[in-house]
This record gives structure tokens, sequence and C-alpha cells, in this order.
């Protein structure tokens, strides 16, 4: 029987165990960089070219995004932990110890990710203490023979190769 009072520390020990990828959303305000890490990021169509990511909504930075309208998101490599961490830290100067370049929407771009997608804002929803932000994609990074860098039962970790024909069971409909 499920319970309908979920308590939140039993719900984030449960998702826990959904391993998320790692990326930084970033946007340029009034000529300053910003940016913060977020795990709550997600392909969701390919016609449009859509995508999706999910700020609290006391995060700092989502107010910097929603003004300028743009945003990259950042796919952190396997050995990007401690740009993770100064991006989900509350602190000064984030890009300070970060190189990075504009994408074409003038959003930053990290130096070392796997690749970027650069994105204007389409459509916000509300969803609870977060928003759900969906882009239109206008420009994509080349892809990187790197590793992710992924987030699973409250740590850091790394993707290894798996040797399943996994995509022998799946049909045109069941993969983005």
């Amino acid at each position: 029987m499920i319970s309908s009072a979920i308590e939140p520390a039993r719900f984030r020990q449960v998702l826990g165990h959904f391993a998320t990828g790692v990326t930084v959303v970033t946007t340029m305000d009034d000529g300053e960089p910003a940016g913060f890490a977020c795990q709550s990021f997600a392909a969701l169509s390919l016609d449009p070219p859509l995508v999706l990511f999910c700020p609290a909504r006391k995060s700092r930075t989502w107010p910097a995004i929603e003004r300028s309208g743009r945003f990259a998101v950042n796919v952190l490599a396997e050995g990007q932990h401690r740009v993770s961490a100064v991006f989900g830290a509350r602190g000064a100067d984030k890009f300070a110890a970060v190189e990075w370049e504009p994408a074409p929407s003038g959003s930053p771009v990290l130096e070392d990710a796997l690749t970027w997608v650069d994105c204007a804002v389409e459509t916000v929803f509300e969803g609870g203490d977060h928003f759900v932000v969906v882009g239109r994609v206008t420009a994509l990074g080349e892809a990187s023979n790197g590793r992710p860098l992924l987030y699973y039962r409250g740590q850091y970790t790394g993707a290894a190769p798996v040797k399943a024909d996994v995509l022998s069971w799946a049909g045109p409909d069941d993969w983005l």
C-alpha cells in the first residue's frame, strides 16, 4: 500500500537510486555569467528539438536565465566533480574557477565539458518547489568520447561500459 504522506528524506533516499547525469546550466545576465549545477535535465522532443531542466523556486540563477531567455546546458565529464561542486554551492564568482567560451547565444560553455546544448526558453511550468523549463535547442556542441559524470546515492560516480545488446528489444517508439 502506498502512503499518501511521503517523507522528504525517504523520497530523496529512494530516488537516489536513480543515477542522473550532472550538468551545469549557464546564461549571461547583463554581461555577467551565471550558472548552477543541475541533475534534473532531460531531452524532451526531437521534432521540434526540445530539452528540459528543473531549477528550484529558490534558485538564484533561474531569475537570470528567465531574464535572458537563453541558456546553455554543459554536460560534465567524469572528472569534473569539482566543477559540479563549485556550481552547486552558494558563493562568489563561480566562473573564476573555470575557463569558458560563449555559445552562439552568448551563454557560457565550460571548458572540458563532454558537450553542450544551447537553447532559448520556450515554456515554463510550475512543478511543486521547482519550475519545469522547456528549452528550444538552437545549437549543439561536438560530442566527446569521454564518459559522463553521474550522481548516484548521494555521491559522484562514473559510467562503466556494459557489453549488452540493450537496443535489440527497443522499437522506434521506445527511445528518443
